[in-house]
């Protein structure tokens, strides 16, 4: 397939994935008064649920073209969440034996990630002073 093609693919449906990101939250957060951010974890956890069901779907006797699987799992879960990619990569480590990878990949990945948005609030608040 043209790959020009398949990055229109991912553009769309990334798209529709942010803009149902979006909607959900903008939807969720209105009633809600609460310090856990229950919008952005329901979001994460039911992109984990479509991502596992996506590729699943994919890899049984190919229910899902890899168009489609391009655009269910690359775009609309990317652009949903990308913590559900996160959560398959490290079931695919699981299920493969390499724990260590797998301690290492989600402890430092959760850390690193915390610390970089930090950073990257540091920094903006250092350049508009």
């Amino acid at each position: 397939m043209n790959s020009l093609k398949l990055v229109f693919i991912v553009f769309l449906s990334s798209g529709i994935g942010g803009v149902s990101r979006y909607g959900i939250q903008s939807w969720m957060t209105k009633p809600q008064n609460s310090v856990f951010p229950l919008s952005t974890f329901i979001i994460n956890i039911v992109g984990c649920l479509l991502i596992g069901t996506f590729f699943a779907l994919s890899q049984k006797e190919n229910l899902l073209s890899p168009e489609w699987r391009l655009a269910l799992v690359t775009g609309f879960c990317g652009g949903f969440t990308t913590f559900s990619t996160f959560a398959f990569e490290n079931l695919a480590f699981l299920r493969s034996g390499d724990y260590g990878i797998f301690i290492l990949y989600t402890i430092a990945s959760i850390i690193l990630g915390i610390l970089a948005v930090f950073a990257g609030s540091l920094l903006v608040v250092s350049l508009t002073r």
